[in-house]
């Protein structure tokens, strides 16, 4: 019986010891807050997509036909003071076309040939002009246009900025209230940017009517972890 008490003894010590001398480990104390920011400025630069759809019985006469278009439609681009840099083939489709009027039969009818051009404007002024004239030279087809910011990276870097001070805030806030005091960064993500604007067909088809490419607004959202501290 004595032996069994002493043993007992012994191991008790043992295990108290090893909780004496084994360190506490620490708890992990982060905040995570997510900073938004905003900058608008009015675009600078617009691109269209137009082109010429040609329909023929064969192939070479839709391409000769389509050729001639497109010169017309190049010629009146280049007028307009457009730098051969700022114009590029973007689609060109030579496609069958078949009779299906009649069930399970398609008979070949022609073809169609389909030449688009992306066409950047850097004199947003000319945009209007510019499209009705190349719709009367024969441009038949027209995908949409994008009003772009050149300077886009830029504006970007100033919002980054603002949206991690706008993190920082929310973070010191949180902090305070839960009585520590924000540390170091310890993860920072960047969430999309903005998204170019794109108008349909319809929109660039009204001959004569003004277009008004208004601001365009940049978004930026990051998200930061931060250590908290005593």
């Amino acid at each position: 019986m004595r032996m069994n008490r002493a043993h007992a003894l012994v191991c008790a010590f043992a295990v108290a010891a090893a909780f004496a001398v084994a360190p506490a480990q620490a708890v992990e104390r982060t905040v995570t807050v997510t900073g938004e920011a905003t900058v608008s400025a009015a675009p600078d630069l617009a691109v269209i997509r137009i082109g010429v759809a040609s329909s023929a019985k064969t192939a070479r006469e839709a391409s000769d036909a389509n050729a001639q278009q497109m010169t017309s439609v190049l010629t009146v681009i280049k007028a307009a003071g457009i730098a051969d840099g700022d114009v590029q083939t973007s689609r060109l489709a030579l496609q069958p076309q078949y009779d299906s009027s009649r069930p399970g039969i398609s008979k070949l009818v022609g073809f169609q040939l389909s030449n688009q051009i992306t066409v950047q404007i850097r004199d947003i002024d000319k945009l209007p002009n510019l499209i009705d004239r190349a719709i009367a030279a024969g441009a038949n087809e027209m995908s949409g246009m994008e009003f772009v910011v050149s300077e886009q990276s830029k504006l970007l870097d100033k919002a980054r900025s603002e949206a991690v001070a706008d993190a920082r805030r929310k973070a010191e806030l949180y902090a305070q209230a839960a009585g520590s005091k924000v540390g170091g960064v310890l993860s920072i993500g960047e969430e999309g940017a903005a998204s170019p604007v794109v108008y349909p067909m319809q929109a660039m088809r009204a001959a004569g009517t003004p277009i008004a490419p208004g601001e365009k607004t940049l978004r930026v959202t990051v998200t930061i972890s931060y250590d908290l501290t005593n």
